[in-house]
């Protein structure tokens, strides 16, 4: 194989996997005993870092979602939009029904301060304005929003607006919204729009500033809050996403048609963060048996017991390593199912400096061991060797 082939090969590998470690962990764990009820429709509760959803009540519920659709307009913008790019208000953006910052027809104004407009005031004015000018039109942009809607695996989502305004094939679930939330807050431009809590931005049409304060209230009525959307409509009734980060971990609540939706996001909330602590099962740069290094640490919300019953497997590339040192990954399971990845490379060929021996929180060393009855590394065949585990 030549180099140029090899390093195809390799970013393809890398690509599918940090794809895999995302989408492999975002399946709805349903109702868990001693989980709280609410007043909501559906509900979702989901781990940003692992994408494990924690806590679902008829989360797959297709049902109309409001404004929570500017989650997806706001990240498909930012995605392929430049937020320095002027975005001029068109006739059919100009006093767009429902919500409104109030943009006059013509009226330039950035793009990442019309996404401010979007998120904390659900200006459904900005959000036609930003489709027209990041897709070309409405419609094109509506389908980049389906397009992205399919590529992070939504089965029970479709837009027909950017705006969120009652359509009849207009919809999404509670588990979705969270896959889509977990997913937009790993975007640093998204994460820091939405927990803005009061944003000004200049005013073409009058001496003063525009000054919008964020609509969601648990920014000040939850500790750690930190986003997401507010969303109401005749049909949809009240929704709200709400995000909450501590002690280095961030949760989303997803409520639909809920009428006591600020209580009820502080529960579950609550409840995520005392239940299911982000708990990291492999080190960044941790040594493996055979010579090796993991690529990236690997964190995931567990219940109490649950990380007895995690297991780690090794599976080798058959080929030699490529350019980048890649050798294959270890996956991690959880009773047996796949909940996430980590690709492994050869000692200094990816990670600086890399550490055959990490320390843990107890202050031990830790090693990955691998048994293999493999006597070289190209008969390895992706078979899944046995008896990985990690020294406490």
């Amino acid at each position: 194989m030549n180099t140029k082939l090899r390093i195809v090969a390799a970013i393809c590998v890398m690509t599918l996997c940090f794809i895999l470690s995302f989408t492999s962990v975002v399946q709805a764990e349903g109702m868990r005993p001693g989980a709280p009820s609410t007043n909501a429709q559906a509900s979702a509760l989901i781990d940003v870092t692992s994408g494990r959803i924690l806590y679902s009540s008829r989360g797959d519920d297709e049902l109309p979602i409001a404004s929570l659709t500017k989650i997806m307009t706001a990240i498909v913008a930012i995605e392929h939009g430049k937020l320095d790019d002027m975005v001029t208000v068109s006739k059919n953006a100009f006093a767009k029904e429902g919500s409104s910052i109030y943009l006059q027809l013509g009226e330039e104004m950035s793009l990442r301060n019309m996404l401010y407009g979007l998120m904390l005031r659900s200006g459904n004015d900005a959000a036609t304005a930003i489709a027209e000018h990041v897709g070309g039109s409405e419609e094109g942009f509506v389908h980049l929003m389906n397009e992205k809607a399919r590529l992070i695996g939504l089965e029970h989502t479709h837009f027909q607006n950017p705006h969120g305004l009652d359509a009849k094939a207009h919809y999404s679930s509670a588990n979705d919204l969270a896959t889509l939330t977990a997913y937009a807050l790993h975007n640093l431009e998204f994460k820091e729009i939405v927990s803005t809590k009061s944003k000004k931005a200049p005013n073409p049409n009058d001496p003063w500033d525009y000054k919008w304060d964020n609509k969601n209230k648990m920014l000040r009525f939850y500790e750690g809050a930190d986003g997401v959307k507010t969303g109401f409509t005749k049909i949809a009734r009240r929704c709200l996403v709400s995000s909450a980060t501590r002690g280095g971990q961030q949760l989303v609540v997803v409520t639909l048609n809920d009428g006591d939706d600020w209580n009820d996001h502080r529960v579950l909330l609550d409840y995520g963060f005392a239940n299911f602590p982000l708990t990291s099962l492999i080190q960044e740069g941790q040594a493996v048996e055979g010579g090796l290094v993991t690529g990236k640490e690997f964190r995931y919300a567990l219940a109490n017991g649950e990380a007895a019953r995690v297991e780690r497997r090794l599976v080798l590339n058959r080929v030699v390593p490529d350019d980048f040192g890649y050798r294959g990954e270890i996956r991690i399971t959880l009773d047996g199912k796949e909940i996430g990845n980590v690709p492994v490379y050869e000692q200094g060929s990816v990670i600086p400096k890399p550490q055959q021996e990490r320390q843990n929180s107890s202050g031990a060393s830790t090693t990955i061991k691998v048994v293999t009855g493999q006597s070289s590394w190209s008969g390895a065949l992706m078979e899944v060797f046995r008896s990985l585990l990690l020294v406490k």
